[in-house]
C-alpha cells in the first residue's frame, strides 16, 4: 500500500526539479562564484521566445525604464535649478562702445555710450503697460515664466541654422536683457529657462515687468521706455497717452523693422502692428471698444536725431556703414548700439574733408538763399567710389546729420535724368550683339550657306554718341521703345543699380525717371571702366569683436555686366561727354581720360547730376530742392541765378573742385568746368 504513495512522491519531486530549472539562473544558486550572483534578472532578449519576438521588450521592461528616466530627468532639473544662481545685473557703464575706423586704422568716432534712464512702474502708465503685455505676454501676470515650446522652437533653429523665432516670455526677454548675453546658442537658451523659472519665483510681476520695460531696446539709441518716450515723443513716459503707447509697444517687436521714420517700409508695418496692439487690447479686456475707437490716426513720432559726436559728415558715414554690416550679417542696431565691436572702413579722412570743402565752397561762393527764395531748400548729395575694387572712400550726405538726418549720398528718389542714359546706349549695344549672334547661329544651321564670322565690334542699332553729349531725349526714347524697357532695366541692375530703385516701364524710363543714390551711380560708372565689369560698392573691411573677426566681410567679387567692347563703345561717349562739361588744357586730351555724364537743358527732371569717373575714382554729385513740409522734390528752375540751366552747372563744379584735390596731378589741376571761370 505505500509504494504507489512513494512513486507519487517521486514524480513531484521530479516535476519540482523540472520547473526549477526553467526558471532558476545558475548563478542565483548558494554555491555560485562570489559576484555571479543576482536577485534581478532583466529578461531582454527574452527567454522562451524565439525570432524577432525575443527583441520586443515586455510591459513591465518598458514601464520600468521610463519611469527610472522620468525620475532621472526630473532630478537633473531639481538639480540644475538648484545649482543655477540669479548673477548680478548687468552693469551698463561698463559697457563697451562700438568704434568706428578710417581706412588708415585711425579712429573715427566711438558709438553706443548706453542711453538709459531707469524709472519705476508707478512713472509708466497703465495703458503702455497693459499695450505691451497685450502684445508680448498676454498671460504674463499668471504665468510660470517661460514658453517651453517657444524655448524648444528656438533650440531646434539654432541647431538647424535657421533664423531663430519669438515667443519668448516677458520674463525671459527680461532674463536675457538683465543677465545674459544676446548670444543665439543652445546653451544660452537652456540657461535663460532656469534663470526665468528662478526669477519668476522669486520676484514679483511687477517688478519683472519694470525690469523689461527699463532695459528693452526701442531703437534710436535708446535702451528702455524713458529714454525711448524723449527719443519719439520728447515726453516722458508718464505723459504718454494710449496710442503713443501702443506705438512704443509696436518697437518691441523689432525697431529696426518698426521705426516708422527709417522707410515708407517701416512705416506701413508700424500702422498695422500698432492698430493690432489697440485691438489686441480690446480682446484682452485691458481696453474698452469704444475707447478703441478713439484712437484712429497714427501716432507720427518726431524725426529721430543723431547724437553730436556724429555731427558734420560722421553721421552719413555711419549710416552707410551699418547698412552694409547689416545687409552682410546678422548684425543689428542694437547690437551694434550694445557695443563691443571694431568696425574698419573704407573711408578716407582727407576725401571725406576734400569733398565736404568742394560742395560747401560752391554753395557759398554760387548761391544766395538770402537774396534768391530759388536758392534755398537746396540739398547736395555726391559719393566717390575706387574704381579698382568698389570701395567707397568718401560721401557728403549733407550739411549736417545731426541737423539734416536723410543721407542725401544714399538716398533714392532722385531722379537720374541723363545720368542713366549711357545705360540705355549699353543696352543697345549689347541687344545688337546678341541678334548679329543669334543670326550667326542661325546662318550656321543653313547647309546651304556657310557660316558667317562674327564682325569684332558688336553691331549697335544705332549710334547714340551724339545724343549723349547733347543731351538729346528722343533717340533714347525711340532706342528704349526697340529694344525693350525690360532689356534696359536688366543691364542698369547689371551694372549696380538697384532693382527697387527703377521707375516704372513707362516711354520715360529710358531718359531717368528712375532714382538710383550717388553711391550706386558712382559705382555703376566703374563698369565702363572696367571692361564691362561691375562690383558692388563696399565701406567695411573687417569688423572684431572681443578679438575675433565676423564673417562676411570679403572684398565683392566683379561680375560681368556688359561686353568688353559695349563698355569700351559707351566708355568713349562718355568721353566725349566729359570734355565738354569740362573743359581741358588745349592738346591736352589724351591726358585726360574722364568719362563723364549730366544732366543739362532739355532735362525736365527736378534734379541736377554729374558724374565723372576716372582711373583713379568715379565720383557722382547731385542737386535738388526738399522741403520738410512737402512730400515731393521742388522745382530747380532759378537755382544759382540766370543761366545755370535748372542748376546742371553746379554738380560738374563740385566735381572738379573736389577732383582737384583728392586726385592733384599736374594735368587736372588747370582743369574747370568750361564756361564758368576759375574756382579759387
Amino acid at each position: 500500500m505505500r509504494l504507489p504513495r512513494i512513486r507519487r512522491a517521486n514524480r513531484t519531486d521530479q516535476s519540482n526539479r523540472a520547473d526549477q530549472s526553467d526558471t532558476t539562473d545558475p548563478s542565483d544558486s548558494a554555491d555560485a562564484p562570489p559576484g555571479r550572483r543576482r536577485s534581478l534578472r532583466i529578461d531582454f532578449p527574452r527567454a522562451g521566445r524565439s525570432g524577432p519576438r525575443r527583441w520586443v521588450p515586455s510591459w513591465r521592461l518598458v514601464s520600468g525604464l521610463s519611469l527610472l528616466s522620468a525620475g532621472a530627468l526630473a532630478g537633473l532639473f531639481v538639480a540644475v535649478y538648484l545649482y543655477v544662481e540669479i548673477p548680478d545685473e548687468h552693469d551698463s557703464a561698463r559697457r563697451q562702445a562700438t568704434v568706428y575706423y578710417w581706412a588708415d586704422g585711425s579712429r573715427m568716432v566711438s558709438v553706443g555710450d548706453v542711453n538709459r534712464q531707469d524709472i519705476t512702474l508707478a512713472q509708466v502708465p497703465k495703458s503702455l503697460q497693459r499695450a505691451v503685455i497685450a502684445a508680448e505676454n498676454a498671460d504674463f501676470y499668471s504665468d510660470s515664466g517661460v514658453s517651453v515650446t517657444g524655448i524648444a522652437r528656438a533650440a531646434v533653429n539654432i541647431v538647424k541654422g535657421e533664423e531663430t523665432q519669438g515667443g519668448s516670455t516677458i520674463t525671459q526677454q527680461y532674463v536675457k536683457n538683465t543677465y545674459l548675453s544676446q548670444d543665439q546658442t543652445v546653451g544660452r537658451k537652456v540657461k535663460e529657462l532656469f534663470l526665468s523659472l528662478k526669477v519668476s519665483n522669486q520676484k514679483p510681476k511687477s517688478k519683472i515687468l519694470q525690469g523689461y520695460l527699463n532695459t528693452s531696446w526701442f531703437g534710436r539709441d535708446s535702451y528702455g521706455v524713458q529714454a525711448a518716450s524723449y527719443a519719439y515723443y520728447g515726453v516722458p513716459a508718464k505723459d504718454l497717452n494710449p496710442s503713443q503707447g501702443a506705438l512704443l509697444a509696436t518697437l518691441l517687436k523689432g525697431a529696426d523693422g518698426f521705426d516708422p521714420a527709417l522707410s515708407p517700409a517701416n512705416h506701413k508695418r508700424a500702422v498695422e502692428r500698432w492698430s493690432w496692439i489697440l485691438d489686441r487690447q480690446v480682446e484682452t479686456g485691458s481696453m474698452s471698444a469704444e475707447e478703441r475707437a478713439t484712437y484712429t490716426s497714427f501716432p507720427e513720432p518726431k524725426p529721430p536725431v543723431k547724437p553730436t559726436s556724429q555731427a558734420g559728415q560722421t553721421g552719413y558715414l555711419i549710416d552707410i556703414t551699418n547698412k552694409y554690416v547689416k545687409s552682410r550679417t546678422g548684425i543689428t542696431d542694437k547690437d551694434l548700439a550694445g557695443g563691443g565691436y571694431r568696425v574698419h572702413t573704407t573711408f578716407e579722412k582727407d576725401k571725406v574733408r576734400a569733398l565736404t570743402k568742394a560742395v560747401e565752397k560752391v554753395r557759398t561762393d554760387r548761391l544766395d538763399p538770402k537774396k534768391r527764395a530759388a536758392d534755398r531748400h537746396v540739398q547736395v548729395g555726391a559719393a566717390s567710389v575706387r574704381p579698382e575694387d568698389g570701395a567707397i572712400v568718401a560721401v557728403y550726405g549733407g550739411s549736417d546729420a545731426i541737423e539734416h538726418f536723410s543721407n542725401n549720398a544714399d538716398t533714392s528718389g532722385v531722379p537720374a535724368g541723363s545720368a542713366f542714359k549711357p545705360f540705355v546706349y549699353a543696352a543697345a549695344l549689347e541687344y545688337g550683339s546678341a541678334r548679329e549672334q543669334e543670326a550667326a547661329r542661325a546662318a550656321g544651321r543653313d547647309e546651304r550657306r556657310p557660316a558667317p564670322t562674327l564682325t569684332a565690334e558688336p553691331m549697335p542699332l544705332v549710334d547714340l554718341t551724339r545724343p549723349l553729349v547733347d543731351s538729346d531725349n528722343t533717340p533714347f526714347v525711340q532706342t528704349g521703345k526697340k529694344i525693350g524697357l525690360k532689356t534696359v532695366r536688366k543691364l542698369a541692375v547689371a551694372s549696380g543699380l538697384r532693382e527697387e530703385s527703377m521707375a516704372k516701364l513707362e516711354p520715360t524710363f529710358s531718359i531717368g525717371t528712375s532714382t538710383p543714390s550717388a553711391v550706386r551711380l558712382a559705382s555703376a560708372y566703374t563698369t565702363f571702366l572696367n571692361g564691362g565689369r561691375a562690383t558692388e560698392p563696399y565701406s567695411v573691411t573687417r569688423i572684431e569683436r572681443d578679438g575675433v573677426a565676423v564673417d562676411g566681410f570679403e572684398r565683392p567679387e566683379s561680375r560681368r555686366a556688359m561686353e568688353p567692347k559695349v563698355a569700351a563703345i559707351v566708355g568713349a561717349a562718355l568721353q566725349q561727354v566729359g570734355w565738354s562739361a569740362l573743359e581741358p588744357p588745349k592738346g591736352r586730351k589724351a591726358h585726360y581720360p574722364v568719362l563723364a555724364a549730366k544732366t543739362g537743358p532739355n532735362d525736365r527732371m527736378k534734379s541736377a547730376w554729374f558724374i565723372g569717373a576716372t582711373e583713379e575714382l568715379s565720383t557722382s554729385v547731385t542737386m535738388f530742392r526738399t522741403k520738410p513740409d512737402v512730400p515731393h522734390l521742388l522745382p530747380m528752375q532759378g537755382v544759382g541765378g540766370p543761366g545755370s540751366e535748372r542748376g546742371s552747372a553746379f554738380p560738374p563744379l563740385i566735381w572738379a573742385e573736389y577732383q582737384r584735390t583728392a586726385v592733384p596731378p599736374p594735368p587736372l589741376a588747370e582743369v574747370v568746368p568750361q564756361g564758368l571761370g576759375t574756382v579759387s
